[in-house]
């Protein structure tokens, strides 16, 4: 292995761990507040959302 993967490896590495961090972070704020986390995150439907998850048809132009 040459030293740049080396070091794209270590960056990788470290990108990952930082990222670990953070999630486990939220996971205990939403844990602590008992508040559940945005419909993308967690599954949910938010009630704003239609069946299909998308955008609301526009009212027909007459």
């Amino acid at each position: 292995m040459t030293q740049t993967q080396q070091s794209r490896e270590a960056r990788l590495a470290e990108k990952l761990r930082e990222n670990l961090r953070r999630r486990k972070v939220q996971a205990r704020a939403i844990t602590a507040t008992g508040d559940s986390a945005p419909s993308s995150e967690s599954g949910h439907k938010n009630e704003s959302e239609n069946e299909s998850g998308g955008l609301p048809k526009p009212a027909p132009e007459s």
